[in-house]
């Protein structure tokens, strides 16, 4: 029996191949992985030795012979595949391991490997359904297992081959995708078209998306359950990538369900686009996606409970994200409020962590760091995919335009830059109320503006009063700045761009309150 092995990737690949040799095989490899091999005392055969053509152009040719890629190919239940391999002396190879070059660490043309996923594409398309098909490892996770069942039974099973050929087309399938994102960054970096899976449009849009994702992804986590109890759920990640998420410490509380990774990354991007428009401590919670509190301000107790108080029915069962490390004063105020389903913040004083465990005991606590930034947006329809740019805020409220009579105070354009900045992260139809960096009313998801404006009057209870009330779309009739100006809002900020946009400025000229138009629509579903 005998082994090719050549990886990039040599964790426990010496112990391998000393154990696959003391088994009877034999051992051929080449370079870095032959010397390896040889210094440790493994009995090996150089690749050029079995091809008598030794390695040229920088090692970019050594493995693509006829008596490598004949070994691994041939069909060993093919009388004729058999001749041809005696008819050109060449050796059956029953395994091959290989790993490729870690093109993602520093993308370029020197790491896009050739010889490697020709070899692991080769045995994995001849692993076969009989006892003569080839195995290949590309995961020296599968070392330990393969050596169990090579020293048990002398073979891999079919179904050991079939396991170890989807893991491996899986291994080249997101090489390849790795490529073609680098190489949509860089025709993006040129000006041209093309825009990575991983990429960022513009601002104003001018980069295209690119003719085709790719996307290659591992599983990294199992939910306690998907939307439902009765649904799977998992997370996963593109293969070999590293997210906030791989990175964040949960210390406490039951495991995570599919709706508490969904509403606590919804939560945990927020609040950091939150704090950092605001420049300060800022809380949010979340439920259902939608955010049913959020409040900036210095004193991060005092801004938890003013987040709390926006809709503390809403917020049973909640996420609550900080962008500051959790104290003690903070502390005190969660355990005074319903209980919330998971707790996100950056880090915890001393103790924080064991008071929430003591007075809520299956609340999840996570600890983590910043967001990453966001890439291309993917939601799945039925047969396919829709595609969009990141999520962004592109008109800065220094370019707002004030179209009414009435200018708003330095005052109220603070609240119209907070209400707009949290009406960005709600579900369309939006409306939100807000004063004194404060959103004491949010209306989401209606089917029409009015009655999200009526919700977000409900929640406010006249709390926003001489505060800002923000639309995520514009107003189409007066109406939406009639309620508005019930609930007290002393200005209104909305895109514009209505038909009846004069209209619109007359009423509010009218009711004596200012209003500003963003240039922008921020629709949200």
């Amino acid at each position: 029996m005998r082994a090719l092995i050549s990886v990039w990737d040599k964790t426990d690949v010496v112990d391998f191949a000393a154990r696959l040799s003391e088994l009877g095989w034999e051992i051929v490899s080449s370079g870095g992985t032959a010397s390896a091999l040889a210094d440790a005392g493994v009995a090996v055969l150089a690749v050029e030795d079995v091809t008598d053509s030794p390695e040229m152009l920088d090692g970019r040719v050594k493995t693509l012979h006829p008596r490598i890629h004949g070994g691994i190919l041939a069909d060993r239940s093919k009388p004729q595949h058999l001749a041809s391999l005696d008819e050109h002396g060449i050796a059956a190879i029953d395994l091959v391991v290989c790993n490729l070059y870690p093109f993602r660490s520093d993308p370029g043309p020197e790491l896009i490997d050739i010889g490697g996923p020709a070899m692991v594409r080769a045995a994995a398309k001849n692993h076969g359904d009989d006892a003569g098909g080839v195995g290949v490892l590309v995961d020296p996770a599968d070392y330990e297992p393969v050596l169990a069942e090579l020293g048990e039974h002398g073979a891999l099973s079919a179904a050991t081959r079939r396991r170890l050929a989807r893991a491996a087309f899986a291994h080249t399938a997101a090489y390849d995708a790795a490529i073609v994102g680098w190489l949509d960054e860089e025709i993006a970096g040129d000006g041209g078209e093309a825009r990575g899976a991983g990429g960022t449009a513009d601002a104003g849009g001018a980069s295209s998306l690119p003719p085709t994702v790719h996307l290659a992804l591992e599983r990294v986590d199992e939910c306690r359950y998907g939307e439902n109890p009765h649904h799977l759920g998992a997370r996963y990640r593109p293969v070999g990538s590293s997210t906030w998420w791989d990175h964040t410490v949960q210390h406490g509380g039951l495991a995570l369900s599919y709706l508490n990774f969904f509403d606590a990354d919804a939560a945990w991007r927020i609040v950091h686009d939150l704090g950092d428009a605001e420049g300060s401590p800022a809380v949010v919670i979340v439920k259902h996606a939608n955010p049913c509190g959020a409040a900036a301000g210095d004193d991060l107790a005092d801004t938890y409970q003013r987040a709390y108080d926006c809709d503390a029915r809403s917020a049973f069962g909640g996420i609550v994200a900080f962008n500051r490390v959790v104290d003690l004063a903070t502390v005190e105020r969660l355990e005074e409020a319903a209980q919330a389903d998971l707790v996100i913040a950056p880090g915890y004083e001393d103790g924080v962590i064991e008071r929430i465990a003591a007075k809520r005991r299956n609340t999840r606590v996570l600890e983590g760091p910043r967001p990453d930034a966001a890439g291309l947006s993917l939601r799945q329809i039925n047969g396919g995919w829709l595609v969009q740019s990141p999520h962004t805020f592109a008109a800065a409220p220094d370019e707002w335009q004030v179209v009414t009579e009435r200018k708003p105070t330095e005052r109220e354009l603070a609240d119209a830059r907070f209400a707009w900045r949290v009406c960005g992260h709600v579900t369309s139809n939006a409306i939100v109320l807000a004063r004194d960096r404060t959103a004491w009313g949010i209306g989401a998801g209606q089917q029409n503006r009015v009655e999200s404006g009526l919700l977000a009057a409900s929640k406010a209870d006249g709390r926003a009063a001489g505060g800002a009330c923000a639309s995520d779309a514009f107003y189409p009739f007066p109406d939406g700045v009639e309620a508005a100006a019930e609930a007290g809002a002393a200005v209104v900020v909305q895109p514009g761009g209505a038909l009846r946009d004069d209209d619109v400025i007359a009423r509010a000229n009218a009711l004596g309150i200012a209003m500003l138009f963003t240039g922008e629509r921020q629709f949200r579903h």
